[in-house]
């Protein structure tokens, strides 16, 4: 079993910037691809980003390339997500989520509660 627990979020102004934190406990963090993913009111959750065990590997949602970044700190259990030029059509619960398959993961097999981000305009 993993546990995830998200933080970070937010109310923030159309075209700022939130960090976005996960710290895992439990299993071996390292060995779970992880990935944030997010759900707007109304809508499907969606994919917004994924990295790889090591972190040299990573893939994102071309709705938020070039704005948002992943990274991980395996030696601090830990997952990020760098939110930059926020807009409101980023308006969403984020959820961390791990995944013990192949890279980029297909299944998430363990989830976080979420955090809420709410961008204005």
């Amino acid at each position: 079993q993993v546990q995830l627990v998200e933080s970070g979020g937010g109310l923030v102004q159309a075209g700022g910037s939130l960090r976005l934190s996960c710290v895992a406990s439990g299993r071996t963090f390292s060995s779970y691809a992880m990935g944030w993913l997010r759900q707007a009111p109304g809508k499907e959750r969606e994919f917004v980003s994924a990295i790889s065990w090591s972190g040299e590997s990573s893939h994102y949602a071309d709705s938020v390339k070039g704005r948002f970044t992943i990274s991980r700190d395996n030696a601090k259990n830990s997952l990020y997500l760098q939110m930059n030029s926020l807009k409101p059509e980023d308006t969403a619960i984020y959820y961390c989520a791990a995944a013990a398959g192949g890279y980029p993961p297909l299944l998430y097999d363990f989830w976080g509660q979420g955090t809420q981000v709410t961008v204005s305009s």
